[in-house]
């Protein structure tokens, strides 16, 4: 190295910091790549002096340079060695590099800094701390761009103990100035300590990684038996209606759709929950990573400094045991069909409400019961008022902004971006989030009970605006006879018993929208099993001469 280091210094062009390229020497006796000292000549040409950039000795006028060729074939010879790469790629320090303190001109790379001379040395300047034996006593560690920070900039003193009362590293004179009387240790004794409770941090990383690692993979089994009963109970549930007569061949295709849109939606849960945990595990590597740079630094101070800035363990967004609920997923499908098959014509619509019911209510992973009374129900009720802002010209409202009427004339509304310009609807002030309970008396030709995002189409009266005709919102569809549900621009139709009034249960978190039939007794009219991304507003459409009121609840 120190043979190395010779030859390049003897041997470099000090302006382009290389070897000599067709080299050439000044009268003063230094040396340059003739390209190099030309064109710094050439920039001082108007000033009619030229310099030497090394020792500034000037020369008038400009001297005629002449190749020197016993440099030039020491140069080759250095190129033939391989040195040039050696010293170029592995000694001079770069701008990310720890430079030697103790190097002249261009510095070379340290090699190791020392906490009790707080310098840093490459290897030539680094051997006395290997023979000198007052030096060999001395703490070297890798090379580190903050030793500064390893003195007290009241005291200008080397920062060696730690205050537990202040939490912090001070020097000695600290320790009689304003840390006086503080529990205080040496920082390699609290170095010890911290880093105890490092490791025992590491410990529950990687349990935690263990932990997500199984559910993991008992997430990924219940995916593979969904879609194995999922398909399963399709194919099954095809051959029972083939037998049956040809009104209820439409019936097949709506389970089989039912089927399927549960299935993506339940495995679309499941792997969102894996997706989520496998994030959860990069994270825990991630920090495990730092905790094992930093347990690693051998300066007692940094390790100090950077400790208590440390992250702490966040605690999982899911149970770290995956509690999944212990059903028989798309079988008791299967079972309701077949008893289906065997009832006749006049019965079709009370057994197709039990299948719509099978089939939503599979849900893998375990979420908060829904309430099974109208007491319970109650207990999530919200009072919701309608917003003057979004409401259609052609309605409307009274009752404190809780009844939406269809009116004969054009109504002058102020104009508002919230406004729905061309769909006969409104939404509601109450952003809906948690769990939420709400009831709307309805009277007329139709009317459709809707919840939506925010972010809906307000202009015009196309599907980007209209309720229950995007992927932005979701409505029941009141009628004098009967009852539908659409979303996205799907129909479904649906049995229930006629009602005037509707209720509507929302448990945002778990993604269920369930819509009732309310009368002496509440019926389950349908189920939405989704996942919500944004809050939810309410909302009604109403058709000509109708009205809707979203009702007081006690």
């Amino acid at each position: 190295m120190e043979q190395n280091q010779l030859d390049k210094e003897t041997f470099s062009c000090s302006i382009c910091l290389d070897l000599l390229k067709d080299p050439v020497t000044t009268s003063c006796g230094h040396s340059y790549c003739m390209k190099c000292i030309k064109t710094h000549w050439d920039e001082e040409d108007q000033k009619g002096i030229h310099s030497c950039p090394h020792c500034s000795e000037t020369f008038t006028p400009r001297p005629v340079l002449k190749k020197n060729t016993m440099l030039a074939a020491l140069v080759e010879q250095m190129k033939k060695t391989g040195l040039q790469a050696a010293a170029a790629d592995h000694c001079y320090a770069g701008p990310e590099d720890v430079a030697c303190d103790f190097c002249t001109g261009r510095k070379l790379k340290a090699i190791k800094s020392c906490l009790f001379c707080l310098a840093s040395y490459c290897e030539n300047h680094l051997q006395p701390h290997y023979f000198v034996a007052p030096l060999k006593k001395h703490k070297l560690v890798e090379p580190n761009k903050n030793l500064q920070e390893n003195i007290c900039s009241r005291h200008d003193e080397v920062i060696k103990i730690f205050c537990r009362t202040d939490q912090k590293c001070i020097c000695s004179l600290c320790l009689i100035d304003e840390h006086k009387g503080h529990d205080s240790v040496s920082a390699a004794t609290e170095r010890t300590e911290k880093q105890k409770e490092l490791e025992e941090r590491r410990g529950n990383i990687h349990q935690g990684i263990q932990d997500r690692e199984e559910d993991v993979k008992l997430l990924q089994q219940e995916v593979e038996a969904i879609n194995h009963s999922a398909d399963k109970t399709v194919e099954d549930s095809e051959k029972i209606f083939t037998e049956l007569i040809r009104l209820l061949q439409k019936r097949s295709s709506e389970v089989k759709q039912q089927i399927r849109s549960q299935q993506e939606t339940e495995v679309s849960r499941v792997k969102d929950v894996q997706e989520k945990l496998e994030q959860e595990i990069t994270e825990l590597k991630r920090k495990d990573a730092e905790l094992e740079q930093l347990s690693h630094t051998d300066d007692h101070n940094q390790f100090l400094l950077n400790f208590p800035s440390l992250p702490a363990l966040s605690e999982s967004t899911h149970s770290s045991s995956i509690n999944i609920r212990p059903l028989r997923h798309f079988e008791d499908v299967t079972t309701a069909v077949s008893e289906l098959r065997d009832k006749l014509q006049d019965v079709l619509r009370d057994s197709w409400t039990n299948i719509s019911l099978m089939v939503t209510e599979v849900d893998v992973l375990l979420s908060e019961p829904e309430p099974k009374s109208k007491a319970g129900f109650l207990k999530y009720s919200c009072e919701i008022t309608l917003d003057p802002n979004t409401v259609n010209a052609w309605l409307g409202l009274s009752e404190g902004n809780r009844k939406v009427t269809r009116m004969n004339q054009y109504q002058s509304y102020s104009s508002h971006p919230d406004r729905f310009t061309g769909c006969v609807q409104v939404l509601s002030r109450e952003s809906l989030t948690g769990r939420c309970y709400w009831e709307v008396e309805w009277s007329g030709n139709q009317v459709n009970v809707a919840v939506a995002y925010k972010n809906i189409s307000r202009a015009g009266d196309g599907n980007e605006s209209g309720f229950g005709c995007n992927d932005k919102s979701w409505a029941l569809v009141c009628q004098q006879n009967s009852f539908g549900y659409r979303h996205n621009n799907i129909w479904t139709s649906i049995s229930g018993p006629g009602s005037s009034r509707v209720g509507v249960f929302l448990n945002h978190t778990a993604g269920l929208l369930s819509f009732y039939s309310v009368s002496e007794t509440m019926t389950l009219l349908h189920r939405v099993q989704t996942t919500f991304t944004q809050p939810l507003l309410a909302g009604v459409w109403v058709g000509t001469g109708d009205f809707a009121e979203f009702c007081k609840l006690k």
